[in-house]
């Protein structure tokens, strides 16, 4: 059997945006149907022998300011085994397009170092960072989502250099989705370029649940 380095009663905290959250304080609790659920399901099926404990903490509408605020209650006083972090992409819209509070990329990787340092002296928790991503092939220099493409690798950036300052696993989901847009459009995976359909959620899962076995 392939090996799987999480073991039973380990806890795996997800935590993130909406994109984390995908109904989980709602009608979906306590995993939602996104990623998280996926990933989590993927890991029954393939190891049954496993008794691994599951928290999401996705809240939709977060920055990693937020983040930053509820680190102490949702993650560190929860010592997580296991953590992975999907963030940024409302930290660019905000700063993009106004937003109350917004994190531009500056902010946003003081943030972002913040919690992983404090992570790192808290916990001995394994640790998997999620780029952000935005789904469209938009083209030119005009309109919103040209220049969300255009801002975007700004925050990819700083996602790399945390994962390599912080030595954690690191999974570069816009280059999974630009790979998949080669073949088929944008809408094949989400109604709009954040959000994502089932299939687009079941590639970050796959990539999450690869990612984590070879670490």
């Amino acid at each position: 059997m392939p090996r799987f380095p999480v073991k039973s009663r380990s806890l795996f905290l997800c935590i993130g945006d909406s994109i984390t959250d995908c109904g989980r304080r709602g009608a979906e609790a306590p995993y939602g149907t996104g990623y998280m659920s996926l990933f989590r399901e993927l890991v029954i099926a393939r190891r049954p022998e496993l008794d691994i404990r599951w928290l999401n903490r996705g809240i939709g509408g977060n920055t990693v300011l937020d983040l930053y605020n509820r680190w102490e209650d949702d993650v560190l006083a929860e010592k997580p085994d296991w953590l992975s972090i999907k963030i940024g992409i409302n930290d660019l819209h905000r700063t993009l397009f106004a937003g109350n509070d917004p994190v531009d990329p500056k902010k946003f990787r003081e943030l972002y170092s913040d919690i992983l340092s404090r992570t790192r002296k808290r916990t001995k928790a394994k640790i998997v960072l999620l780029d952000p991503f935005y789904l469209s092939t938009e083209k030119g220099d005009q309109g919103r989502r040209a220049e969300v493409l255009k801002l975007l690798p700004k925050y990819l950036a700083v996602v790399r250099d945390m994962a390599r300052k912080y030595k954690t696993a690191h999974i570069e989901t816009q280059k999974l989705y630009e790979k998949q847009m080669r073949y088929r459009p944008p809408q094949d995976f989400a109604p709009e370029p954040v959000h994502p359909y089932r299939l687009g959620h079941l590639i970050m899962a796959e990539a999450l649940y690869d990612t984590v076995s070879r670490m």
